[in-house]
């Protein structure tokens, strides 16, 4: 399996080793460790994609979701992120409008996180699944 350093991750590690992670969020991660929900609304799926609409307004959180599938993302507004990653990672992240970042995954490999919008204004991106990946798609739940 290959590590979390390998994905081009944003932003910055802030903490690590679960600290600040509240008994809730860690309870979320064990929960939601294979949901595959990984947007806010899934806008069009087909045999090949799975297109995702992801809005947050301030201080509003994606919950821990689970990425297997190669994807992009693309930013739609400016803004800034906070993350918790399943190695016990903190991040914050800033965003440009436009800017995109590409995932691959290789078998067995994935990537479980949250999202929560920390800026003062909304945050929102179109991530996009690619079905034809390493690893299968997971349910949605």
């Amino acid at each position: 399996m290959a590590s979390l350093d390998d994905l081009p991750l944003a932003g910055e590690t802030v903490a690590k080793d679960f600290a600040g992670w509240s008994d809730a969020v860690r309870a979320e991660f064990d929960a939601r460790a294979f949901n595959g929900h990984v947007g806010g609304l899934l806008l069009h799926e087909t045999d090949r994609v799975r297109v995702w609409d992801i809005r947050l307004a301030p201080g509003e959180r994606l919950p821990a979701h689970r990425h297997v599938l190669d994807y992009f993302w693309t930013a739609l507004t400016d803004g800034r992120s906070r993350q918790h990653i399943h190695d016990g990672t903190t991040r914050e992240v800033a965003y440009r409008r436009g800017e995109t970042r590409s995932y691959t995954f290789g078998p067995g490999d994935y990537l479980l996180h949250d999202l929560e919008n920390t800026g003062d204004g909304p945050l929102a991106f179109i991530t996009v699944e690619l079905l034809e990946s390493a690893n299968p798609p997971l349910p949605l739940t």
